[in-house]
């Protein structure tokens, strides 16, 4: 279907964390509906590991990425990225302190559909000197970057000036990839990063994600599937009502274990 073989079981060499690079601790987040989404968080991820955060839909997952990215503010607790507290902090703020986000809904969260491939690139660096030129975009800077990210990570698109909703969903989550790995991270939040994506596209995020973590970049990934969780991840957390009930690494655990975790049943223990 996808013109070649496809290893559906990433390669990658065992993970050499290094100093903590992420740090929450204690931190507490209501939901949209005033009940506390995240209950006394606390975890680490490191320089050079991959992080996965397994869990059923609806426990926490998507309040923890918005106050982590700065999108939701928290009640209290701490977050801080290589040592500087960005707790409550804008999503430009954070971004700027080094954290870039690969969001769940990339329609929503990730693009502006009824924009170009150019305008899409530079959302996040539209007002640096680089791409603003007396207040207005510089169309032909806008453009080179465009072609890099087009020509680096293989994004078919219909044309330059063609707005993005007219490409597939494999190459909408490969311009947001290419954008948010470009920004040079020290923090790559990747949340269900494959969702709808075919066989092919899901091999291409995998290994831009592990290319990430060995070049000593810190990953945060949050996925609802525990074959993605088991085969791309370093360390697992497991949450259940906002809550970690389990942490443990792929080769000391299996989908019982964790399932059972996801249901609520604390690791060694009893169910919540």
């Amino acid at each position: 279907m996808v013109g070649r073989e496809v290893r559906f079981k990433t390669d990658k060499e065992k993970a050499q964390p290094q100093h903590a690079i992420l740090s929450v601790k204690d931190l507490k987040v209501r939901g949209d509906n005033g009940q506390m989404a995240v209950n006394g968080l606390s975890f680490q991820v490191r320089a050079g590991e991959i992080v996965g955060i397994a869990g059923v839909d609806g426990n926490g997952q998507a309040e923890l990425i918005e106050a982590l990215t700065g999108m939701r503010r928290s009640d209290s607790g701490a977050i801080e990225l290589d040592g500087v507290n960005i707790l409550n902090k804008s999503p430009r703020t954070v971004g700027q302190n080094g954290m870039s986000h690969i969001p769940q809904d990339r329609h929503k969260h990730g693009l502006v559909l009824d924009f170009t491939v150019p305008e899409n690139a530079i959302l996040q660096i539209y007002n640096t000197p680089e791409l603003n030129k007396g207040g207005l975009m510089d169309h032909k800077a806008a453009l080179t970057l465009a072609e890099k990210y087009v020509k680096s990570f293989d994004i078919r698109i219909p044309g330059y000036d063609v707005p993005v909703r007219a490409m597939s969903g494999g190459n909408q989550q490969k311009l947001i990839i290419a954008r948010e790995i470009d920004r040079r991270p020290k923090v790559l939040i990747a949340a269900q990063p494959t969702r709808g994506l075919d066989v092919g596209a899901i091999e291409f995020v995998h290994k831009e994600l592990i290319a990430e973590r060995n070049i000593g970049k810190g990953v945060l990934l949050v996925s609802f599937e525990l074959e993605e969780i088991m085969n791309v991840a370093d360390r697992i957390i497991v949450l259940f009502n906002g809550q970690i009930v389990g942490e443990t690494y792929p080769d000391q655990t299996n989908d019982q274990e964790l399932g059972l975790m996801m249901a609520g049943r604390r690791q060694g223990g009893d169910s919540n």
